[in-house]
């Protein structure tokens, strides 16, 4: 982040993606039989864990039956030199995929990443992105034709004659809010969504639409939702958000007023509040944002003063 040189949770991924190598398929193929190799399992976009809730590594070569079982293997990269990759076995029931894996349990990366660095919670996020991507995209939506995986997974093209459609992976990005009022007191906007409980309160946030910048999204999702017309657009930071495959952009916006008129559909309530009022609520065990999202950032940014 600009005001904070903290690395957020799926960011900071150590991973070298060698894409100069991904096309070789020889190269591939020795690394996946490579004993110093690493495989990480994954089960309908949950890592399979140790009973310590630590990701399963196995090594390549002892990992032949999984590999054999994987609906589809992919390269990530390489860590100091040793190649990485993630294989899927969705197809497999619960059981037989933690068998496969030696694992203990299935769970999503969200609930690890307090006891994951952010760089080996991005590994994870990247693994359960790629695989999500290529479960949904077996079949070219041009021609109807199936697909098939290149550049060790970086890719799909589609096998139909005539077509040869190249599919790559897509993010989905959204953009994440923290608007602050015009004049004194100093006051930030935080709203209510709907399905919430009552008194829980997050940033305004939302999905960028075709045809429109970053800023562009932040200030037709402030409007829409609150009713709150903004002004100035900061980026502040952003961070890879894994569900399955976002990418979440966060800003500061000022307020032209205090206004607020809440759309009533996606925002049921929002609400000016100070540094006080926020501090009150830390204190109080109300915890500002979740533990691995930006908007907890963004939030103890402002309640400390920076940016």
């Amino acid at each position: 982040m600009r005001a904070d040189d903290r690395v957020l949770a799926y960011g900071g991924g150590w991973l070298d993606r060698a894409a100069a190598l991904r096309d070789d398929p020889g190269w591939l193929a020795e690394r996946l039989s490579d004993p110093a190799s690493v495989v990480l399992p994954l089960w309908r976009d949950r890592c399979l864990v140790d009973s310590a809730r630590v990701p399963v590594r196995p090594a390549a070569v002892h990992a032949a039956e999984l590999l054999a079982a994987a609906d589809e293997t992919v390269f990530l990269g390489l860590e100091a030199g040793r190649a990485v990759f993630a294989a899927d076995l969705s197809g497999r029931d619960g059981r037989a995929a933690r068998e496969l894996a030696g694992a203990a349990e299935a769970v999503d990366v969200r609930a690890l990443v307090g006891g994951l660095g952010p760089a080996e919670a991005a590994v994870q996020a990247y693994a359960k992105g790629l695989l999500h991507w290529h479960r949904g995209q077996r079949f070219c939506g041009s021609c109807g034709a199936a697909t098939v995986a290149g550049a060790g997974g970086q890719t799909r093209s589609c096998a139909g004659a005539g077509c040869g459609r190249l599919l790559f992976p897509r993010i989905e990005p959204a953009v994440i809010m923290l608007v602050e009022a015009p004049g004194e007191p100093e006051r930030c906007l935080l709203a209510r969504h709907r399905g919430a409980a009552e008194d829980s309160w997050s940033m305004l946030a939302g999905f960028v639409e075709i045809g429109e910048s970053l800023e562009d999204a932040v200030r037709r999702e402030v409007a829409e939702e609150a009713g709150v017309v903004v002004r100035e657009v900061t980026y502040q930071g952003s961070q890879a958000w894994p569900f399955p495959a976002g990418l979440m952009v966060g800003f500061r916006a000022a307020a032209e007023s205090t206004r607020v008129r809440v759309d009533g559909e996606e925002v049921v309530e929002a609400r000016w509040f100070t540094r006080a009022e926020l501090r009150a609520r830390v204190a109080a065990g109300r915890p500002l944002g979740r533990i691995d999202s930006i908007d907890r950032h963004l939030l103890g940014s402002w309640l400390d003063g920076r940016g």
